[in-house]
């Protein structure tokens, strides 16, 4: 379930614009959230989850009981990149996907001659799209081909955090803490 942190782990929150140098244009302008006036807030780890989903269910409990939630953040850590392989990618294959981007493309380009077309709209929007679609295709298997075999495949890649944490300004971490005991107390299911 959730585990709410033991110790307060203070980590104090540095601005970064102070030590950049200015650049030729002159000093790097702050944005709003940098120019809070005040000293920078410490904030600390009230609880750390294994996934986002609890993560955020931790975050809506915290709002749910009233408690100020825009002075915490979910933090992922410990991130990773995960490329997930889809298939092989074959000449045949990169033409293909080149068609289709084409063909997308082409459509924009007709609809726009269409539009302003005395006549024939339709005609002129399926001449763009296989224009369209041919050149698509002809640059999809060129760059495929330009590869030489080095990457024979199609991949997805995402990054993924292998847990969360949730952060809570110094001043009201305590009551946060309370409030994710609380969660996990009902989660268990005690009376």
């Amino acid at each position: 379930m959730t585990t709410p942190s033991e110790k307060p782990a203070s980590t104090p929150v540095t601005d970064n614009a102070a030590s950049v140098p200015p650049g030729p244009a002159g000093s790097v302008p702050s944005l709003p959230a940098q120019a809070a006036g005040g000293p920078a807030v410490p904030t600390e780890v009230v609880g750390t989850y294994p996934d986002y989903a609890m993560a955020q269910q931790a975050v809506d409990h915290l709002s749910d009981n009233k408690f100020p939630v825009e002075r915490t953040a979910i933090i992922g850590t410990d991130l990773r990149l995960v490329e997930n392989v889809l298939g092989r990618l074959t000449t045949g294959r990169a033409a293909l996907a080149g068609a289709a981007s084409g063909a997308w493309f082409g459509l924009f380009v007709g609809v726009l001659f269409g539009l302003f077309s005395d006549s024939g709209w339709v005609g002129v929007i399926l001449v763009c799209l296989l224009i369209g679609g041919a050149w698509g295709a002809i640059f999809g298997a060129i760059a495929h081909a330009a590869t030489g075999g080095r990457r024979d495949f199609a991949s997805r890649s995402s990054i993924v955090a292998g847990q969360y944490a949730v952060t809570a300004d110094g001043e009201v971490s305590d009551q946060a803490r309370q409030l994710l005991v609380q969660l996990n107390w009902q989660a268990s299911g005690a009376q």
